[in-house]
């Protein structure tokens, strides 16, 4: 029997992978706090619930992807009460602490646990090219697998124990930072030596400099750097978090702080550009609040 599958948090990430579970053929029961997240999902033939805890009432298999890792705690515990769950898979980047915390929240009520932060960004989501970490007990990865292979072809076993994953995504995260700001601070050098950024990251593009941010999108992709309004970043997020296992398993960082210090600075001037702002307007409202003293 194939197992109903719940989903709670369909935003940006989310959003896309239940429209591939759903394209997938899997009976699908879907919550977010945000109604008109889920609006597109039920005009697709999911069913919309009321609450974390109905969605733990609807499917035996229910998949979290939420912003924070307190966030995942209080779904986890009210998911925990549901009659139906039994495997919460959690796909968000919460570290290590906050997995335990979930863990402990599910173990009373028996429910299994698999850590299966994933990575690829929103467009990789709804068109089903997603990678994922898991980590966990080997029947609950085959137990998730079919769910999985809808929205990500790019699985990696990591470990047995739920956290392992997270260990992993973090440090695929912290790289992806280091590559954003690595280029955006070449960039801006170009820029001011009056060089024409398109051409400059064409030719980094076919030589040894490329990256991710300068591969992907650039300049769009790396601006959401600097995106805030007040709100935490999740580059601010996974950087913290990032720094935070660091010091639990007394191992040394050089990069992960100034990273973190530069998405503080980005939160601090409170810029949010639009996907269509240029790097070099960019820039340059940057070097104008710097030279205001804000």
């Amino acid at each position: 029997m194939t197992d109903r599958i719940g989903f709670i948090g369909v935003g940006a990430m989310g959003g896309g992978m239940a429209h591939c579970l759903l394209e997938a053929g899997f009976a699908l029961t879907v919550f977010d706090i945000n109604p008109a997240a889920a609006a597109a999902l039920t005009e697709a033939g999911a069913r919309l619930a009321s609450g974390a805890r109905a969605v733990g009432d609807a499917a035996e298999i229910v998949f979290a992807c939420l912003p924070s890792p307190a966030v995942s705690r209080d779904v986890a515990a009210e998911v925990a009460t549901g009659r139906t769950v039994r495997l919460y898979v959690e796909c968000s980047t919460i570290g290590t602490a906050a997995m335990a915390a979930v863990e402990q929240q599910l173990k009373p009520a028996n429910i299994g646990l698999l850590d299966a932060p994933i990575s690829g960004g929103p467009q990789a989501a709804r068109a089903a090219a997603l990678s994922t970490a898991l980590s966990g007990a080997g029947a609950d990865i085959d137990r998730a697998l079919p769910a999985i292979r809808s929205f990500a072809p790019h699985i990696f076993v990591i470990g047995e124990r739920p956290g392992e994953a997270q260990i992993a995504k973090l440090v695929n995260n912290l790289m992806s930072s280091a590559g954003k700001v690595v280029a955006f601070e070449g960039m801006a050098m170009a820029i001011a030596a009056g060089l024409d950024p398109s051409r400059v990251n064409d030719f980094i593009n076919v030589s040894t400099g490329r990256n991710m941010a300068t591969m992907d999108a650039f300049p769009s992709r790396l601006l959401q750097l600097f995106r805030s309004r007040g709100k935490k970043s999740i580059g601010t997020k996974d950087t913290e978090l990032f720094i935070e296992e660091a010091e639990r398993l007394r191992v040394p960082v050089w990069t992960a702080p100034g990273i973190l210090a530069l998405h503080e600075e980005g939160a601090a001037y409170g810029i949010e550009p639009d996907a269509k702002l240029s790097l070099a307007r960019y820039v340059a409202a940057l070097e104008r609040l710097a030279a205001k003293g804000e």
